[in-house]
Parts: C-alpha cells; structure tokens; sequence
C-alpha cells in the first residue's frame, strides 16, 4: 500500500498506474469480453457519438472486469473463505460469477430497491442475497462490512483492483477509435470513472472526462457546482438503479475530482428517451445508467465533435423495458 500511494504521488493525478491496469486486462482475459465500440446513428446529433458496449459482457455489465481482477488478485486462501460484496446487482452478479467459478460460496448485500432482474441473475449463479435498508447497505459499503456476514469483501467501487479492472475499458477505446474528445461515464460510485479516466488520461491527457448522474441524486454535479466541496443531497429512488446517491464516498471523489471536466444531472425524462434511442437505433438494450452518457450527448450540452459513451449495463426489467418502449418514464 505504501508503494502504491508513493506512485500515485508521483504520477500526479493518473492514480491507478497504467501497468496495474495492463496487468489487470492479462488477468482477467479469459473473463470479461473485450467488447465493442460501435457508432450510434441518430439524425441531427450535435456530435458523432460512439458507444462502448459493456452491457454484452457475460452479466451484462462492466462490473465483471473489476470483480474477476480482485478476485484473481487475491491470496487463495482469503477466497476460500467465500466472497462478499455489497450491491444493487451487477456488482452481485460480477462477484456471484466469479465465486461459482471458483466453486466458493458468495453472499451479496443489496438494498431494498435492488432490481429484482439484477437479484434474480444473482441466484441463479448461486449467490445468496441478505437484504437491508438503503442506510445500511450504505453504511456496509462504506465500511466493507456487515456484521454477521463473513468472506473476502470486494468493494463495488473503491478497492485499487477493482478500480484497475474497470480501467481496461480505457485501454480498449484508446486502441480502437483513433481520436475522441470526450467520455461521458455514469457515476455510482465512482469506480467506472476513476479506472476509465485513469487509463485514458495516461495515454491521451488532452480527452475530457464528464460525468453523468440522474437528477434524483447527482452528488459530483453538487459537489462541483460548491467548488468540488462535497454536499449532502436528496436522493429519490428511480428506474437508474445503477447510478445516483445522496452522498459521494469520500476517497472516491479525492481520486476522480482530479480527473473529472464536470457532470451532468440528468432528468429520468432523458434517460428514458435515450435508453428508448438506443433499443430503436442501434439494437442495444441498456439500463437506466447506461442511458445517462447517451442522454447527456445527444442533448448538446457536451463539447467535442467525437464522444464515447460508456454502456455500462443492460440489466433493465422487462417490465420497465416495455414502458420505455412505449415512451413513458418507469416508476
């Protein structure tokens, strides 16, 4: 830990170095996809924009990178004991995954807004689910534990290889799109954006970074509009499950502030129709986070004429799919 902190010193604000994140894309090759970049077509968007599709990974989401690189970076013997990790699902999934891999128990901490599609994939792959309140799950995350629950806990955000995991989506864009000004990434905790922007700001300094949050709960847009002072907020459940808080973890917002152009709040309005854009232009089903880089580029308030948007997951209860469709905004 001391080295670590040493180089990330050194290396100014790039904070998880770019050899942990090449080393984290070799071991976890044979987990996660390395999956595709592809245009979004849409008439009279004020920018070309792309997408990285993460909801094709084999739980639908990117959090399988993060999952299976603290996984297989961990000492054996500390896996053996079982997997634990607090979640709103695709976290529980990355980790239920990895666990049913290694034939080793996992238990999974969610909330009581967790998505039942996300719970459901989870027990399928053996998971078992202990359900709390939002205020204790929270509180579980912010102390990586709950009592009475036992097993190596992986962070959903802010363990270093878990972070690392999540930046081998950077290392993909930089090698497949020869130039972008801008990626837009859904803020949960913090993680995504802090991998992804540490990779790509080593290799190309000069690509902004936004983040995009649901007007329910934008904590890093609050937190920049009072100087980058974090603040307490509302937050209202929605259909985002994936992204938006009342509050910022704190060591997660000292790593990403560094690295983040600014944020986006974004109105479940907006999130809707894009996630409605993407199944009718480009075939892709998304989740509520996963349409918030989509709304924020197609509404014109992002600057650049290439942005990438991060796709972060397509775990979206039929149900809620199917008023999408239909054009109205899910409860």
């Amino acid at each position: 830990p001391t080295r670590a902190r040493a180089r990330r010193r050194r290396r100014g604000s790039l904070l998880i170095p770019l050899a942990e994140i090449e080393a984290a894309r070799e071991r976890i090759a044979g987990v996660a996809l390395r999956t595709p970049l592809v245009r979004l077509h849409v008439d009279g968007a004020p920018a070309e924009i792309w997408l990285k599709l993460e909801s094709l990974q084999p739980i639908g989401s990117f959090k399988i990178r993060g999952a299976a690189n603290a996984v297989l970076s961990a000492p054996p013997d500390e896996v053996a004991r079982g997997l634990v990790t607090t979640s709103t699902g695709n976290m529980a999934q990355g980790v239920a995954w990895m666990a049913r891999e290694l034939g080793v128990p996992a238990t999974i901490i969610a909330p009581h807004n967790a998505a039942a599609t996300k719970l459901a994939a989870v027990e399928r792959l053996g998971g078992r689910i202990v359900r709390v309140t939002w205020d204790e799950w929270w509180e579980a995350m912010e102390a990586s534990h709950l009592d009475g629950v036992e097993g190596l806990f992986v962070h959903p955000v802010q363990d270093d290889p878990v972070i690392a995991g999540n930046g081998t989506i950077g290392l993909e864009l930089v090698e497949d799109l020869a130039a972008f000004d801008a990626v837009l990434i859904p803020w949960g905790g913090g993680g995504l954006t802090t991998g992804i922007a540490s990779a790509v700001k080593a290799l190309r300094p000069e690509v902004r970074v936004y983040v995009c949050e649901p007007e329910t709960g934008a904590p890093v847009t609050a937190a920049i509009e009072n100087g980058r002072v974090p603040v307490k907020i509302d937050y209202t459940v929605s259909f985002i499950d994936g992204a938006g808080s009342g509050a910022l973890l704190p060591k997660m917002w000292g790593l990403a502030s560094p690295l983040v152009t600014d944020a986006f709040a974004i109105s479940l309005a907006e999130a809707a129709a894009a996630v409605k854009t993407l199944v009718e232009r480009a075939r892709i089903v998304g989740e509520g986070a996963a349409g918030l880089p989509v709304a924020a580029a197609l509404s014109g308030r992002v600057e650049g004429d290439r942005l990438v948007c991060i796709v972060s997951g397509g775990n979206l209860d039929a149900h809620r799919l199917a008023e999408i469709l239909e054009g109205r905004v899910p409860d």
